[in-house]
């Protein structure tokens, strides 16, 4: 009901506001300064279909949310359908470099590398690494529209979703409830279906929560997402979530955002071996030769953030980071020479002087 002024009370992004009564969604976007076409707005926990935004009216008492795309994914936070070579190396060798992509989801790309979007000083400074780094997916945060600040700027003015795969993810979400709202929401935002779904158990060591990541997995499928799951770096749990459609498994290497390298080189090796889809090592490098590492596993790619981002020179690490993949993605096809407990000569030992 209005009231006597012919204004309603509504919430928008938390903030209470007085508007027009029979304001439509899309005009209340242009009156906060937003382009209706660029934001998702959900009302009373209902994601409001875009092409619907002129047709629904505000009424009294109305919680809205109105999100975008924001730099995020704090992985230090991109093969398809069965196609690893076969664990020893080697096993797709007489394929060409120029060649060498892989697949996800039925997309097919060259660069395996997967950069985030957070923790840089600005956005100029992200797509200037991001550039550097040559990748084609970059993973992305939804959150709330600054409604307080309408010349804000935004990713998308720096980082063209047309250019780019946006890849958004549910950083920060430790149910499975608020995961899938989030991908909801960013569906309807930029009609993604391809993601990256986290579900964290708890903000000491950001480990992923299985039995939520599993069940947040299950209902995303099932509404036509395909997610990347980032998980724990358990064979069986791999397996389980592949089974239960994720399209990629993201193990991580280390604690998110903690640098230290790929920690668990033996269980990476068997997820990579019992996949049927690609995997990524999702968290955990610190620097290019720690890239190296996951893809000489047999990885199908790196995602990474932190890494880049923090580094001295970020653009310069991006770079870097491009040639340690494909040095690492190299080095699994040529495979690698056995390992001995001593020495053997390079040289022939017979006809000495």
């Amino acid at each position: 009901m209005a009231h006597s002024d012919g204004t309603v009370s509504i919430t928008v992004n938390g903030e209470h506001k007085r508007v027009a009564a029979g304001l439509s969604l899309a005009d209340l976007a242009t009156e906060l300064g937003l382009v209706p076409e660029k934001v998702a707005v959900e009302r009373n926990l209902e994601v409001v279909p875009r092409s619907t935004l002129a047709d629904v009216r505000v009424e009294d008492g109305d919680d809205i949310e109105i999100v975008h795309f924001v730099g995020g994914g704090d992985h230090p936070v991109a093969g398809g359908g069965g196609d690893h070579p076969v664990a020893g190396g080697g096993g797709d060798h007489q394929k060409p470099i120029a060649d060498d992509t892989w697949t996800v989801a039925g997309r097919t790309f060259r660069s395996r590398l997967i950069v985030g979007t957070g923790k840089y000083k600005d956005f100029a400074q992200n797509a200037a690494a991001l550039e550097a780094s040559g990748a084609e997916i970059v993973t992305v945060a939804v959150r709330r529209v600054n409604v307080s600040d309408r010349n804000a700027p935004m990713l998308t003015d720096f980082i063209d979703p047309k250019r780019v795969t946006y890849l958004p993810n549910t950083a920060g979400c430790f149910d499975a409830e608020s995961a899938i709202r989030t991908l909801r929401l960013a569906r309807e935002a930029g009609g993604w279906d391809l993601v990256k779904l986290e579900v964290l158990g708890e903000a000491k060591t950001l480990y992923p929560d299985m039995h939520e990541t599993l069940r947040a997995t299950e209902i995303l499928a099932n509404e036509g997402f395909k997610p990347m799951v980032y998980c724990v770096d358990d064979p069986i749990a791999a397996k389980r979530l592949e089974n239960a459609g994720a399209v990629a498994i993201m193990p991580l290497g280390a604690p998110i955002g903690s640098g230290l390298g790929i920690q668990n080189r033996i269980t990476i090796r068997l997820i990579v071996e019992g996949a049927g889809v690609p995997v990524l090592v999702d968290a955990g490098v610190g620097t290019a030769s720690d890239a190296a590492v996951a893809m000489e596993l047999g990885c199908d790619g790196v995602l990474m953030n932190t890494a880049i981002a923090e580094a001295k020179d970020p653009v310069m690490m991006a770079a870097a980071m491009a040639r340690a993949v494909e040095a690492g993605r190299f080095a699994y096809r040529a495979g690698r020479m056995g390992q001995r407990r001593y020495a053997d000569p390079s040289s022939p030992l017979a006809g000495l002087i």
